[in-house]
């Protein structure tokens, strides 16, 4: 079988991956959800037709959401993840020493299924720091009652169940989540796509007033729109270039006791720096 999986972004531009096999494809009760078998990545999740991850450059997102919120936070310890039903944040996340436990709250069962039977590496499914909620995350940080020491937004595009991850008032619910020193990550999107610049203008400027440090910070993921992608931080004080991160990255990363494929301490430092027209943007 030969097919291809395009994903178009603006008109009839984006990607085209080559397919071998359709491994799993099934519309659920919030979306559709796709494994596929490639000729170059490796297996791919998609969902309602856009790339999640694949095997192959998963490591770049999953690094970047996590590690640049984990050691900026002084002692994080009660972690909480909206989506990430592939399992590769909880996996980054529970990676440091200090975390005592990881809520993961993710809406679609299926996601997690999915992942489990066809992406098993992705996930450390059985580490006991972890406790999975199948329920609406959005409607979860509204009732938080216990506050966390790190909120990572790990969700889709903001279309069907994901977009209200993008409104301000979600973002207020997180920072009211929050302990005092608390600190928020959440993918924010390509710049290089002109129709994600709504969302992307939203996110910021509800984080500007909100939260008393407010950053944007890129890396680059082959498979996402155009190749760069847009991470938001935000805390209520910790600031992620401060010489006490650089001297916890510096010391915690030797502690994972394996190198990791994308994330240093000289990429904590850069992937604030922003070019001229993604400052423009927000």
């Amino acid at each position: 079988m030969s097919l291809t999986f395009n994903e178009f972004y603006n008109g009839r531009t984006g990607l085209t991956v080559g397919v071998q096999k359709v491994l799993f494809s099934e519309q659920t009760p919030y979306q559709k959800v796709e494994i596929l078998e490639t000729d170059t990545w490796g297996r791919m999740m998609a969902i309602d037709g856009m790339v999640m991850l694949s095997e192959k450059d998963e490591f770049v997102y999953h690094e970047m959401l996590t590690h640049v919120a984990l050691f900026s936070h002084p002692h994080p310890e009660q972690v909480l993840i909206v989506g990430g039903g592939d399992g590769g944040t909880a996996r980054e996340v529970m990676r440091h020493q200090s975390v005592q436990q990881v809520d993961m709250v993710e809406i679609d069962e299926v996601v997690i299924r999915t992942s489990k039977e066809f992406l098993p590496d992705v996930g450390d499914w059985g580490n006991p720091k972890l406790n999975v909620l199948i329920e609406d995350g959005i409607e979860f940080v509204k009732n938080i009652e216990d506050p966390y020491d790190v909120i990572i937004i790990d969700g889709s595009d903001p279309l069907g169940p994901a977009e209200g991850l993008f409104k301000t008032d979600f973002m207020q619910a997180c920072y009211d989540g929050l302990k005092d020193n608390g600190v928020l990550t959440a993918q924010t999107e390509s710049p290089w796509v002109q129709d994600y610049h709504k969302s992307m203008k939203q996110v910021f400027a509800a984080l500007d007033d909100i939260y008393e440090v407010s950053k944007i910070y890129l890396a680059y993921i082959p498979l996402y729109p155009a190749g760069m992608w847009s991470f938001a931080f935000a805390s209520k004080g910790a600031n992620p270039l401060s010489q006490q991160a650089m001297q916890r990255v510096e010391q915690g990363l030797p502690t994972f006791g394996s190198k990791l494929n994308y994330y240093n301490e000289d990429i904590h430092q850069s992937c604030f720096a922003l070019p001229n027209f993604v400052a423009d943007i927000i």
